[in-house]
């Protein structure tokens, strides 16, 4: 058994690549690096960036505690004889400097006779095949491998309501993914209102273009009525991101968990904390997986409410630590649990990034079974491989099968004593698509 560990309350940290034009001679690179390691920057990549007659630019990559750690460096490096800083460069916002994702072309363009068959007069005979059977659009276009993922900005990462277009950056990351890990083609949407009607309205109006819909950092409980509507509106599958993506990820590191202690989870009490989008979506999907006691609690009645409807329980915070084998927390606050609320035996999952309602190692002490916190529990594990199989299979919506079957790909494909797999794991997205896609075809 493994548990994630985070000491104290873990800041984010900051990265630079500091520039730094150096004498040709030996010594100097030690010199620097010894430096930086005694302030403490951890020191990644080095390399050269370009050479003179007498002198060489350096790149070196640091992860700093912050700005003032920055500038300590900087008034540090200027005390070495002979070395300068050219600039400062923040390699984030490098990689986002003009966008992160474009549209382009499949089909070469460098004769006429290309553009013939691309445009006009060629293009006319597939537009006449689809006005006959709109089925062959998904054939002779891309609508089929193509995905909106639309926001209004109103729940980024957990920035809050920062409105669409702060949000464009997530969504292009969204989109990438998409890209990397499954071959989706995928189109950020930007839907400047709080108004359910009109985003649905708006997605209704946009669907024609798209295979399927991710609806993505849209706040709760708005979250909700969004995409019940836009759901029973359209033919094509629409996924909460952060209800039912983040869910299938939680119910495979639950699988992978329960699994290798010889519990079954199904007939687990387990108690969810915080019943916001992700803590109602997990809820969804270990009813629809059949556990029978489900625990909740959350500071807004509606919340509690749409648990009561779904046939769980809504508790207080108290009542749920003691009632529950297993526990997952989804709130943003940190130290919410405390040390004595933990059961003996108990399974902890404190999600909240980057500081969870207690401390995986603190819940061990105090009597847990297994704890983890968030940093592994990522929905990208599930999303990808989710629109994927449903693409593939023609799916008109999302089912609790394809999402269960996600669930258990993800957990049969975690390796060792991991809690998940890679990200970044190629078949492992492949896997969980054909999975989702199986289970589509039996519901069909």
């Amino acid at each position: 058994m493994v548990t994630t560990k985070s000491v104290g309350k873990a800041h984010p940290k900051i990265l630079r690549i500091l520039r730094l034009r150096v004498p040709d001679k030996p010594g100097y690179l030690g010199k620097i690096a010894t430096l930086l390691g005694d302030l403490s920057a951890n020191i990644g990549e080095i390399s050269i960036h370009s050479q003179g007659p007498d002198f060489i630019i350096r790149d070196i990559s640091l992860q700093l505690d912050d700005e003032n750690h920055l500038r300590q460096l900087e008034d540090a490096i200027a005390g070495i004889d002979g070395v300068d800083v050219e600039c400062i460069i923040d390699p984030v916002q490098l990689v986002h400097q003009g966008g992160k994702v474009e549209m382009r072309s499949r089909v070469e363009l460098s004769t006429l006779a290309e553009l013939r068959r691309i445009y006009t007069p060629g293009v006319a005979q597939i537009c006449k095949l689809i006005a006959k059977d709109k089925s062959f659009s998904k054939e002779y276009t891309g609508i089929s491998n193509t995905v909106a993922v639309v926001t209004n900005g109103t729940a980024i990462l957990g920035l809050g309501n920062i409105g669409p277009v702060a949000g464009m950056p997530v969504m292009e990351g969204k989109s990438v993914l998409f890209a990397q890990l499954v071959g989706i083609s995928a189109v950020p949407i930007l839907i400047d209102s709080t108004d359910s009607d009109y985003i649905v309205e708006t997605v209704k109006a946009i669907a024609p273009t798209f295979g399927a819909i991710q609806l993505e950092d849209i706040a709760a409980p708005e979250c909700f009525e969004i995409e019940e509507k836009l759901q029973a509106a359209l033919s094509i599958p629409v996924l909460h991101d952060d209800q039912h993506a983040t869910a299938v990820v939680v119910l495979g590191a639950l699988l992978t968990i329960t699994q290798r202690m010889g519990i079954d989870l199904a007939s687990c009490s387990i108690g969810i904390i915080g019943l916001g989008a992700a803590g109602s979506g997990i809820a969804q999907l270990l009813h629809g997986f059949g556990v029978k006691r489900i625990f909740g609690t959350d500071l807004r009645q509606p919340a509690m409410d749409r648990l009561k409807n779904l046939g769980g329980y809504p508790v207080d915070l108290q009542s749920v630590m003691r009632e529950s084998d297993v526990v997952v927390a989804t709130t943003g606050v940190p130290g919410l649990i405390k040390p004595e609320m933990v059961k003996q035996g108990q399974v902890i999952l404190a999600l909240s990034n980057p500081d969870p309602e207690i401390d995986p190692d603190l819940a061990i002490q105090y009597g847990a079974r297994y704890a983890a916190d968030g940093r592994t529990i990522n929905n990208a594990l599930s999303f990808p491989g989710l629109f994927k199989g449903a693409l593939m299979a023609g799916a008109t919506r999302f089912t609790d099968a394809m999402k269960i079957a996600a669930a258990h790909a993800i957990a049969g494909q975690t390796k060792m004593d991991n809690l998940v797999p890679s990200i970044l794991d190629r078949e492992v997205h492949k896997v969980v698509a054909d999975a989702v896609a199986l289970a589509a075809h039996a519901g069909q």
